[in-house]
């Protein structure tokens, strides 16, 4: 106890511990008594200090709130820190500091006085985060002292909230999306006009219907007339595609290429989302989840892959006459099967592809148009994008885009 004690001596307490072993010295070499009496006043006094904090044990109750939980980089939270004690005697002051991120700003420090018995005190600040991530808020430390500064004890109460921060998203204008995907998310028609039966959706035959509309096949397999639909209802949906491969960006933290890549995806699910699509993300390594809000919280902790290729696993029915926009990186020869396939599958194929090399030391000397040249040999709407273009021009660009759907495949 003594050793805990002597630890939670401030430099005033050492100096006057120093200070009284020191009198005590002087006064058996010089024989002064009465220093010597000064000296173990002096050399008693933290010690007594340190034994008197030691005995007051803090254990207040802590809760916190974090208003709101989810946010975008560049907002700010509130942070409501509810401290309350239930001791039967009055405490001294106390100084509480709770624990945050780097990136959400410095330590908030607060000292609560006038503590009578069964207190409770609430104490609110701000934070902010520029950057996504998922962060970490809390434990509270409390400090408690004596009242010469002698003694500081730190003890650390209370439970962590957490806080995300999401990425920034830009405002976009509206383009036209070819493939008949445009709308405010209405079940749109698509028209059949061959196929086989795996191909068709029928419906029992009702008096007046076309005889040349009858499904023969089905009909033998159900034991009753089967007509086709001609039309089937379908809801808009649309697949973000953020390639996340490491070798395909450049720079390093929030002035990265992919940093870039995060908020133009981040952007676009949400645009698309408003104009009434049922938006999916997908990765290099697959699909992701569904949603704005969903997409939002996986791309606030994304990180980069060491996955070589592109998976595509999730095209195919899933995208089959839907838009798909990728934002991409650096593209290499080994993409063109994947990004071909992806094309084949999808109605509507737009692409915002970053000329990563501004992103790094070596300048390349191709430019946005030279990134975006391999995706529109291959079918795609494309147009690059350097770190001083703006996301909204772009966009706009992309969509007076020509489409060359009849590209080789």
């Amino acid at each position: 106890m003594l050793s805990s004690a002597l630890s939670s001596l401030t430099l005033r307490g050492r100096a006057f511990l120093a200070a009284g072993v020191t009198a005590i010295a002087c006064a058996v070499v010089f024989g002064q008594p009465a220093l010597t009496r000064v000296g173990v006043l002096v050399l008693v006094l933290p010690l007594v200090a340190a034994l008197v904090v030691s005995r007051r044990r803090h254990d207040p109750v802590v809760s916190r709130s974090v208003w709101p939980r989810l946010l975008r980089a560049g907002e700010a939270a509130r942070i409501d820190l509810a401290v309350a004690s239930e001791r039967r005697r009055g405490d001294g002051p106390l100084l509480i500091e709770d624990a945050l991120p780097y990136a959400l700003g410095s330590r908030p420090r607060f000292v609560l006085q006038g503590l009578d018995r069964q207190w409770e005190r609430t104490v609110t600040y701000p934070v902010r985060s520029d950057i996504r991530g998922r962060f970490t808020v809390g434990p509270l430390t409390v400090r408690t002292t004596d009242p010469f500064g002698l003694v500081e004890r730190r003890r650390e109460v209370g439970g962590t909230a957490e806080l995300i921060a999401t990425p920034r998203v830009l405002p976009l204008p509206a383009i036209p999306l070819s493939g008949g995907w445009q709308g405010a998310g209405e079940h749109r028609p698509q028209a059949f006009a061959s196929g086989s039966a795996e191909d068709v959706s029928v419906r029992e035959y009702r008096r007046g219907d076309d005889l040349r509309r009858v499904h023969w096949r089905s009909s033998a397999r159900v034991g009753d007339l089967m007509v086709r639909r001609e039309e089937q209802p379908w809801e808009a949906h649309a697949t973000v595609v953020l390639d996340n491969r490491v070798q395909t960006h450049r720079g390093r933290g929030p002035a990265s290429s992919f940093e870039s890549a995060i908020v133009a995806a981040a952007s676009v699910v949400v645009h698309l989302e408003q104009h009434g699509y049922a938006v999916q993300l997908a990765t290099a390594n697959g699909a992701e989840v569904e949603g704005a809000d969903e997409t939002l919280r996986r791309l606030a902790v994304l990180d980069l892959t060491q996955r070589p290729t592109l998976d595509t696993g999730w095209s195919g029915d899933q995208a089959r006459g839907g838009v798909v926009v990728a934002v991409l990186g650096g593209h290499g020869s080994g993409d063109s099967p994947a990004l071909r396939r992806i094309r084949h599958d999808a109605g509507a194929a737009l692409a915002v592809v970053l000329d990563v090399e501004q992103w790094s030391t070596s300048r390349g000397d191709g430019g946005p148009a030279a990134a975006a040249a391999p995706l529109l040999s291959i079918g795609w709407r494309a147009v690059g994008v350097g770190p001083r273009d703006r996301l909204d021009t772009a966009w706009r660009d992309l969509g007076r885009a020509p489409s060359r759907r009849g590209a080789p495949s």
